[in-house]
């Protein structure tokens, strides 16, 4: 039994090493000009000792065959097909996850970088200008596949920038679309979970996806009113057909009435759980904004769902309290109220995504000049992350002395990161060598350095939906 169960390991591996291998490759075919620097560098960071503190420093890494300004010529000059990667990430995706993806948006503040073009204003959580949560710089916006797991790993499927002159909610829109077209039209229908802000409005997204396959999930705040259908119009009823009905305010139980649908079940972290769902539910929109360009607001119906636990996990500092939903699908269809309130919950392990890779694998480290070239970092990165998922079967647990053990199963990014070195060198080579050259002749004698073009920060007014 035990030979059986050490082949058995060895052909998991054998497999895992086989995934990891064929996506490095794959990856490496995502890439043009520069494509062995640029591969490199995404070994350098996975392989770097601790934090990527600077974009010269991974030119030390043994596996960055190339000299320190290589990097910056590469993020210069290089070229990435980000639809390429987009498809890899989609076609390698860990199996027996959950179609459930989260989506946030994330700024990497330039706020002295006066050379920097397509900076904007956006909002930061701990960085203020002018008194104001708000930081001048660039604006991506990721999503991310959840596994259910009591871990914070995530899949990468896609991340882009949004550009200052760009409508947020239509740029969320297309990315989910093209997403979910990835994807295929098999399966289960994928739930893709949004916390609540100004882009992610619930009525926008459901209104623009209704024709996709694709079920909405969005955090609604808790001073908000929906309507019910009107009753049926009584014959010999004078003046315009009423649009609204009665009130359901999420302030007012009295408002509610019985749910459409009901759970009751356990959790060992949030304790006892209660889900209701109200169906056929609808805002009132006007026609500002968004719903500008229609000659009468659309009705937007889906569903409301409350969520009530008696416990929260260890740390938060918090009470529990009730957590509002809205819910948007195909045509005829219903949401699993399990399948919502875990989506929710575990929509927060993006966030834990994007502050690994901001301060560990330096996703916002480099003072690069240009939005292309932080495009082409920021895809450096996602096909790290990626790695990082795939290489997870294979890592041992190399703690530091004042660390736990942890069982393989249970291995965090970083201290899968912190393995990498040694799985890397068991894989096929994928990036050519290093090419001996002699140094560049610089700047010819005499003529002096210009000054860079300096560009002012794009503010732009958000284009909001007002509802009552």
């Amino acid at each position: 039994m035990r030979a059986v169960a050490v082949v058995s390991s060895m052909a998991v591996l054998s497999a895992a090493e086989e995934r990891l291998a064929g996506f490095r490759a794959g990856w490496y075919g995502c890439l043009g000009r520069w494509a062995d620097t640029l591969f490199e560098l995404t070994d350098a960071v996975l392989c770097a000792a601790g934090p990527v503190c600077s974009l010269p420093r991974l030119s030390l890494e043994p596996v960055m065959r190339r000299g320190h300004g290589s990097g910056y010529a590469a993020l210069a000059g290089g070229e990435v097909d980000a639809a390429a990667l987009a498809d890899l990430v989609a076609d390698c995706r860990p199996a027996g996850w959950p179609a459930v993806f989260a989506v946030d948006a994330t700024t990497w503040p330039r706020v002295a970088a006066g050379t920097s073009p397509g900076r904007g204003l956006y909002y930061h959580p701990s960085r203020h200008t002018g008194g104001k949560p708000v930081v001048a710089g660039w604006c991506y916006q990721k999503v991310a596949q959840l596994s259910f797991g009591r871990d914070s790993w995530t899949w990468p499927a896609d991340v882009r920038r949004i550009a200052p002159g760009q409508d947020a909610a239509g740029a969320t829109v297309a990315q989910v679309r093209e997403a979910a077209a990835r994807l295929g039209g098999h399966g289960e229908v994928p739930v893709f979970v949004f916390d609540a802000g100004p882009a992610y409005d619930p009525a926008w997204l459901a209104w623009e996806l209704a024709g996709e396959r694709v079920q909405v999930l969005v955090r609604l705040r808790r001073n908000r009113v929906f309507y019910r259908d009107p009753p049926p119009r009584t014959p010999h009823t004078s003046g315009a057909p009423a649009r609204h009905g009665a009130a359901f305010d999420l302030k007012d139980a009295i408002t509610w009435g019985t749910p459409d649908a009901r759970l009751d079940t356990s959790d060992p972290v949030y304790g006892s759980v209660t889900v209701r769902a109200w169906a056929q539910l609808h805002p009132r929109l006007r026609r500002h904004g968004r719903w500008q360009r229609y000659d009468r607001a659309p009705i937007v119906r889906g569903w409301v769902i409350q969520v009530q636990v008696t416990s929260l996990p260890k740390g938060s500092g918090r009470a529990p309290g009730t957590l509002w939903l809205w819910w948007s699908g195909p045509p005829g269809a219903a949401p699993d109220p399990d399948l919502c309130w875990r989506s929710y919950v575990h929509r927060f392990d993006i966030e834990h995504a994007i502050r690994f890779e901001k301060t560990t694998l330096g996703w916002t480290t480099p003072a690069l000049r240009t939005p292309q070239q932080a495009d082409r970092w920021t895809a450096i990165i996602l096909a790290a992350s990626a790695q990082l998922v795939l290489a997870r079967p294979l890592a041992a647990d190399h703690r530091l002395p004042w660390e736990r053990p942890l069982p393989p199963g249970q291995l965090t990014p970083g201290r899968v990161r912190r393995d990498f070195p040694r799985i890397r060198p068991a894989l096929p080579p994928v990036a050519n060598p290093r090419k001996p050259s002699r140094a560049g002749p610089g700047r010819p004698k005499g003529r002096p350095g210009h000054r860079a073009k300096r560009y002012p920060v794009i503010k732009k007014t958000a284009l909001t939906t007002i509802q009552c």
